[in-house]
């Protein structure tokens, strides 16, 4: 049930209550900002996204700005993603050329985003994998856990995910020190090789 209820799965996470009879620690009406934001970020509307979290706790992005930088990273990826060259330009010099000069990791991950500009297929460049799925993902999530964080939740990581690193983290240890034991040989169905 925290997976889901952390990770924002709604409607998985009701019907996972009526099954199982496990109630969640939260409200789940309360999820229903968290996904508006999430489905606004995986979707590439990322100003509405930064709008919804600033109704929702307007403090969030002026206490965390490498968060809002990120934000506004991916907006800049959007723009370049439609092909609005100059509207991107302008918007990286109006809007983030200030949090590049004060962080050298920000100026990095800036660099890269723009160096975007320079392709003719920026998909196809060594740095396509900030246009991918997986990165507007990555950028929801980090707006997902900085919300739990402000709203004071329990944990804004899930406590499967972290069993599960638990699990290979502990497997790895006992492999450097070749002890044997029942390993989990395949994480997705829990399946239990013997000791041998």
């Amino acid at each position: 049930m925290n997976y889901l209820v952390t990770e924002g799965f709604k409607e998985a996470a009701e019907k996972f209550q009526m099954e199982s009879g496990v109630g969640p620690t939260v409200e789940l009406n309360s999820l229903d900002d968290r996904i508006r934001i999430r489905d606004a970020i995986q979707n590439g509307r990322i100003q509405e996204a930064t709008a919804l979290v600033n109704q929702l706790h307007p403090e969030l992005l002026d206490n965390d700005r490498y968060l809002y930088f990120h934000l506004q990273q991916l907006h800049l990826i959007e723009l370049i993603r439609a092909d609005r060259v100059e509207e991107a330009l302008a918007f990286a010099q109006s809007h983030l050329s200030e949090a590049g000069e004060s962080d050298p990791s920000v100026l990095n991950e800036l660099e890269r985003t723009l160096a975007l500009l320079a392709f003719e297929d920026p998909s196809a460049s060594p740095f396509g994998d900030l246009l991918q799925p997986a990165h507007r993902q990555k950028v929801a999530s980090e707006v997902n856990a900085a919300i739990l964080k402000m709203e004071h939740q329990e944990s804004t990581s899930p406590k499967l995910s972290t069993l599960l690193k638990l699990i290979l983290w502990a497997q790895d240890k006992l492999d450097k020190k070749k002890t044997r034991y029942p390993k989990m040989t395949d994480l997705a169905t829990a399946k239990i090789e013997d000791v041998k």
